[in-house]
């Protein structure tokens, strides 16, 4: 029983941030497409915002490591 919700909390610590990251990067991902047809230059500013969320799925899988260690 202890074994099996250890493996639902990492589970849950990686799925939920995995949705985090993905509900941020539509809402990053919408705005910046507005922005660059107005201004293309902000490309590399924009490709920037959308790799920052991604953080939080690594910071997940950390997690689920510490709990599953």
């Amino acid at each position: 029983m202890e074994k099996g919700l250890i493996a639902i909390a990492a589970a849950l610590a990686v799925g939920l941030s995995a949705l985090g990251t993905g509900l941020a990067q539509s809402k990053i991902g919408s705005a910046a497409c507005g922005a660059l047809t107005e201004r293309p230059e902000l490309s590399g500013t924009m490709i920037i915002l959308l790799a920052i969320p991604e953080t939080m799925v690594l910071l997940g899988f950390v997690i689920a490591y510490l709990i599953l260690g």
